[in-house]
């Protein structure tokens, strides 16, 4: 199978699937392939924080040019996987100099699977663009076809709690990664002084306590499958539930916005992780740190220059409040504001190159110490051949 990613995602998508079980995990670009059994397969779907998809190969051949196109769709024995009175859709993907659209891609490869069902039973199966029985993947790579079936259906991003949102709201599979990336494993206090819509909180809880990401998602792609097996779903999520540890910290939001509060609120509830996250109306320029330990902080700032924010004091007054509130805190967040960012103020000791959408950013890491005003840590300079680099793309699928 195929676990679908955003580029510089691999490596911690690939210890996921090691950590689940998974075979012959290998790294690709914005993929890691894997050995897996059906239920294995439901685990991914259900546990995986970092895949966008799970896709299922079924298929293998070469073409260069249409006709080759529709005979190898049409070497598919569709009938297995397919009832005529059922609906399909075709999502294609080309990297090709033979093909140069995806649309005619999936308008040829949907024409080879009607004309079979048809020249075999007479009728034949409808496209359904919304709510398929069946998802079927197509990707071309200069002449090489793979046919696969989506075992997800939409994004695995569409975790299933955020029915309220803010403007512009973080992916949910890109905070997943990002709370990964800065080291985020529940051994701690963590906090949001942003927290907008509370995607950042529920994403830190479920890591926390080890609950399955898509655990309140309503539908998977394989449900409608002419082989699901609700029992062994059931009996996979059981076991996965059962992995749910305690969690001995606190985790913490703050927006200055009552609306914003309210969709937290709401969302954390939709997730039932209200038991575990506390989530209040303040301006974190009026706040300070209140955890004893080291404290986790991970946020993503307004960055967005139609906003009616002084970006430059705005982002003076983060790296204020960082300095004189919050000693003994490792601080992440994200911006896509680059010129902005330098009013911060402070050397960031980790700075990792990311893309919100089509919006270049960073992820910074400032580290505050107990008893001192500075950093101690030189920044990464990202230009060289040393630095980090994450890449993203597709966030908003």
């Amino acid at each position: 199978m195929v676990a679908k990613t955003f580029f510089g995602f691999e490596e911690i998508l690939a210890k996921e699937l090691q950590m689940l079980g998974a075979q012959n995990v290998e790294q690709g670009v914005r993929m890691v392939s894997f050995k897996g059994d059906k239920g294995f397969m439901y685990k991914a779907n259900l546990a995986l924080r970092t895949a966008l998809k799970i896709l299922k190969p079924i298929y293998f051949f070469k073409a260069n040019n249409e006709q080759a196109l529709y005979k190898g769709i049409s070497g598919v024995n569709w009938s297995k996987l397919l009832n005529a009175n059922q609906t399909f859709v075709i999502d294609a993907t080309v990297h090709s100099e033979y093909f140069n659209h995806s649309e005619f891609v999936s308008q040829k490869c949907k024409d080879a699977i009607v004309d079979q069902f048809r020249e075999r039973t007479g009728q034949r199966p409808s496209i359904d663009k919304v709510f398929p029985d069946l998802r079927i993947n197509i990707h071309i790579d200069k002449d090489q076809v793979s046919v696969a079936l989506d075992t997800s259906g939409n994004s695995l991003h569409q975790r299933g709690y955020r029915t309220a949102t803010n403007i512009a709201p973080i992916n949910e599979v890109l905070a997943a990664g990002i709370l990964l990336l800065s080291g985020w494993d529940g051994q701690g206090d963590f906090l949001d002084p942003m927290c907008g819509s509370g995607t950042f909180l529920a994403e830190a809880a479920m890591i926390a306590c080890n609950i399955p990401a898509n655990i309140n998602r309503k539908e998977f792609a394989f449900e409608k499958w002419n082989d699901w097996d609700n029992d062994l779903f059931d009996s996979i999520s059981d076991s996965l539930l059962k992995r749910v540890r305690e969690f001995h910290y606190t985790i913490k939001g703050y927006d200055k916005a009552p609306s914003a509060v309210q969709k937290a609120k709401d969302n954390i509830k939709n997730a039932n992780l209200d038991e575990y996250i506390t989530i209040d109306e303040k301006n974190f320029f009026d706040t300070e740190k209140t955890s004893q330990g080291k404290l986790h902080m991970v946020f993503n700032p307004p960055y967005d220059e139609r906003l009616d924010i002084h970006m430059e004091e705005f982002y003076k007054s983060i790296g204020d409040t960082l300095k004189k509130n919050y000693p003994g805190t490792n601080a992440w967040f994200i911006t896509a504001n680059l010129e902005a960012l330098k009013y911060v103020g402070l050397k960031p000791s980790r700075k990792i190159k990311l893309f919100n959408a089509s919006l270049e950013a960073r992820l910074v890491k400032y580290e505050m110490y107990e008893g001192s005003k500075r950093t101690k840590f030189q920044v990464t300079d990202d230009s060289s051949e040393n630095s980090e680099s994450v890449t993203k793309d597709e966030i908003a699928e």
